[in-house]
């Protein structure tokens, strides 16, 4: 008897026995970056001195604060568009080029106190973000470094006043998911500034100047929940019309982006474009781009808002390669966000809704030519399960493998969704997908990187079965959604 008892539990053990997770392949994203990463769409609002000036993007510094007058300023009309185009967050331009401060700000009289907008009293940063936090919302703030209104800028007296400045956002506005710091110093235009009436160019060294490792620092001490662009936690695009690189890689090595940094013009260019694929900080891009030709608002421009199908495009090229978005809806003279632009957004919104609207994958039935210790826990099942958080392993020495999913019946496919469980690390170099047509799998679009999220657009095809093949991987490969459309 006790043999019997002793062989049922040595059988039972080892049905039972727990598969060990696949090891994390470095380097990871944090809490903070992945919370991000989820975001995927937000906005970004360029509102100054500049909207009344005419002149585009880069005011001089001796704008007279009173020009600033919207007439009909609705922070609510901002927040309620934004949410209901479906994006998740607005980045705020707080301070731009031009020095001038859309918040009372003590250190400085450049600023909306000194302007007729509601008599001197108004406070743009506080309305915008007390209207996205009712709308559900994040709220993040933009903080031009280069500043040519200020007398001091290009010495030690301005970092203070900087650090100063963004001290009162990070404290005075409540949660800030995103501190927006600009990588342009000047240096396309000479340097050339008001400076408080010097009328110069001034020349400082971008990687030296701003002794960025203790703003980041100071950052984190005081707002240990928001993430930093242009600083450790997010890279730039390494352009501003609407795309990332393909193959589009969350690691890089962070010294050669990072101050003291090369210009990011020239031989950097491809590591901001495209990430390096075998790099030891993860540093993800974000894509910003304007629904416009211009940053901020030009009535010019309002036959040139961006239609519902290059939005289209440009979020494929973007979140569809792994990379959040940042779109740019600059409101006017009025204070509000143009009938065009929100015509566009909807437009879009529409597009997207009906373009994405079924999944064909959800809780399909999955097969893979092979899966972890062989435990459900790991199985292809949980590509199709609807979770994030669940997904398909191979063992540890397994860096290529196949997942084959049926969707019951003949359906027609434009769009195959693959996320990686990137949690665990960036791992998938090369990948394609195959349908099963004529008695044969047939080859219809391939890869490289996946990362956070990948969306394939393909000719449109008749097909019962997808199969995802993963034909080379830095690691066991982690593949936890696939979704077809």
């Amino acid at each position: 008897m006790n043999a019997v008892l002793i062989t049922w539990f040595v059988l039972m053990t080892s049905c039972t026995r727990e598969v060990e997770p696949p090891q994390s392949a470095l380097p990871i994203p944090t809490e903070l970056q992945m919370t991000w990463h989820e975001m995927e769409i937000y906005a970004f609002i360029h509102f100054t001195v500049n909207t009344f000036t005419g002149v585009g993007t880069l005011g001089y510094g001796d704008e007279n604060p009173e020009i600033f007058n919207p007439t009909a300023f609705d922070a609510e009309q901002w927040a309620k568009t934004i949410k209901e185009a479906g994006l998740k967050g607005l980045i705020l331009t707080c301070k731009h080029h031009d020095g001038f401060c859309l918040w009372p700000s003590k250190y400085t009289e450049h600023s909306v106190k000194n302007s007729p907008f509601m008599n001197g009293k108004g406070d743009v940063v506080k309305a915008v973000s007390d209207a996205c936090r009712k709308n559900g919302l994040k709220f993040g703030v933009y903080l031009s470094p280069w500043d040519r209104s200020h007398a001091q800028y290009g010495t030690s007296e301005y970092i203070v006043y900087f650090r100063n400045q963004l001290q009162e956002l990070l404290t005075n506005y409540g949660d800030i998911f995103e501190v927006w710091f600009d990588g342009y110093y000047g240096t396309g235009v000479d340097g050339l500034g008001y400076y408080g009436g010097a009328n110069e160019s001034r020349k400082i060294d971008p990687g030296t100047y701003f002794d960025w490792a203790n703003t980041w620092a100071m950052v984190r001490e005081i707002s240990p929940m928001t993430v930093i662009f242009n600083g450790p936690d997010i890279r730039w695009s390494g352009n501003e019309h609407g795309e990332v690189g393909d193959p589009n890689w969350n690691t890089v090595n962070a010294d050669t982006l990072l101050p003291p940094h090369k210009n990011p013009y020239d031989d950097v260019y491809n590591i901001y474009f495209h990430g390096e694929e075998n790099g030891t900080s993860w540093l993800p891009a974000e894509v910003d781009v304007s629904i416009r030709p211009g940053w901020f608002y030009d009535a010019a421009e309002d036959d040139q808002v961006r239609t519902p199908e290059n939005l289209l495009k440009i979020y494929l090229e973007s979140v569809g390669r792994g990379a959040p978005l940042l779109l740019n809806i600059p409101p006017d003279r009025r204070g509000l966000l143009h009938e065009n632009d929100v015509k566009s957004l909807m437009g879009w919104k529409n597009l997207l809704d009906r373009t994405f609207a079924v999944n064909l994958a959800a809780h399909a039935k999955a097969k893979a030519d092979s899966y972890r210790g062989k435990s459900k826990k790991y199985a292809a099942a949980n590509v199709t399960d609807g979770n994030r958080e669940t997904y398909w392993a191979t063992d540890d020495d397994v860096t290529k493998g196949s997942l084959e999913i049926d969707l019951g019946k003949m359906q027609k496919v434009n769009y195959v969704l693959v996320q990686e469980y990137i949690r665990l690390g960036q791992r998938v170099k090369d990948f394609n997908v195959e349908i099963w047509e004529d008695n044969a799998w047939k080859q219809i679009a391939k890869g490289s990187a996946i990362g956070y999220k990948r969306i394939l657009r393909i000719d449109p095809v008749d097909t019962q079965k997808i199969r995802i093949n993963i034909v080379d991987s830095k690691a066991c490969p982690l593949i936890s959604m696939v979704e077809v459309y």
